[in-house]
C-alpha cells in the first residue's frame, strides 16, 4: 500500500489517501474534492480553479496524470 497527499496530487491539504494503485489514489482524490466542493471549502476551489485553468493546455492532463503516477510508483 502506498500514500499520497492531496496536495501531492495538486489539491489543498495534508490529506492521506492510501492505495495499491495510482488509479484507486486518483479515485479517493476525486472523492475528497467532490466532498469538498460539495462544502464550499475555499482552498480546495481555488486549487480547483488551477488546475481546471491548467487541464486548458492540450497535453496537460495527460503530463499531470504521468508525473503523478510516475511520483507514485517511485514511492
Amino acid at each position: 500500500m502506498k500514500s499520497m497527499t492531496c496536495k501531492q496530487l495538486g489539491g489543498a491539504c495534508d490529506k492521506v489517501f492510501q492505495a495499491n494503485t495510482f488509479e484507486e489514489i486518483a479515485t479517493l482524490s476525486k472523492d475528497h474534492g467532490a466532498e469538498m466542493f460539495k462544502i464550499g471549502d475555499k482552498a480546495h476551489l481555488e486549487a480547483m480553479n488551477k488546475m481546471r485553468e491548467l487541464m486548458h493546455t492540450p497535453g496537460a492532463m495527460e503530463k499531470w496524470y504521468a508525473e503523478r503516477k510516475k511520483m507514485f510508483d517511485a514511492l
